[in-house]
């Protein structure tokens, strides 16, 4: 895909995933990687109006190249795509839900969502919650990049969830996945459940990712 498609697919991607709320005001940011060199949405910026003469171009050691400033949290991006080389786009919002199971107490850190729906086993696994860092914290770098070698999304703390994919559509999907696992795990919190498994999901071969 051309630079020029990449810059209208992002674009088009921000603009639906604000619209449905699953971010709000200035926050969230998406990039896309093409070769050596990665698009993402600026600093500062809302989701909801970016245009696509707007994004940052940065290559993969994070120096500017063109456009405007990139977002504070681009580090996080790179070190995404350094653990995951057949990423090309990382999705990053505050969606609420997802933000809301970030800041409890009593869940498990290396798997913080159960596996509710075949969907969410299917396109997101494990759901590991890495530790509170301000956003633009650089030093979450490199505990995002361990992490994201055998997770593709993760949920920072008290925060909100990224989510990687080998095209932007996947990785859009894996971030609406967590959000609604995320939605009925706060509905069914205190009720016993019954999560889904590897093994329920390889029995149904009809469900489509």
């Amino acid at each position: 895909m051309s630079e020029p498609d990449l810059r209208e697919e992002l674009v088009a991607a921000a603009h639906s995933l604000f619209q449905r709320s699953l971010t709000h005001g200035r926050t969230g940011n998406i990039s896309v990687r093409a070769g050596d060199r990665v698009l993402i949405t600026p600093t500062g910026s809302s989701l909801g109006s970016v245009r696509a003469d707007d994004l940052a171009v940065i290559d993969l050691d994070g120096s500017h190249l063109g456009g405007r400033k990139p977002s504070k949290e681009a580090f996080l991006h790179l070190a995404v795509f350094r653990a995951r080389p057949e990423a090309t786009a990382v999705v990053h919002t505050h969606s609420t839900y997802s933000a809301a199971v970030s800041c409890l107490a009593d869940v498990d850190p290396d798997n913080v969502l159960p596996p509710l729906t075949a969907y969410f086993v299917m396109r997101v696994g494990r759901l590991p919650l890495l530790p509170y860092h301000a956003p633009g914290d650089d030093a979450l770098g490199p505990l995002a990049e361990s992490a994201a070698r055998a997770h593709r999304a993760l949920l920072l703390g008290n925060h909100g969830p990224v989510a990687a994919g080998s095209t932007l559509s996947e990785a859009v999907d894996a971030l609406e996945e967590i959000e609604e696992t995320a939605k009925l795990f706060l509905l069914l919190r205190g009720l016993p459940v019954r999560p889904v498994t590897t093994r329920h999901v390889n029995q149904a071969p009809s469900i489509a990712p």
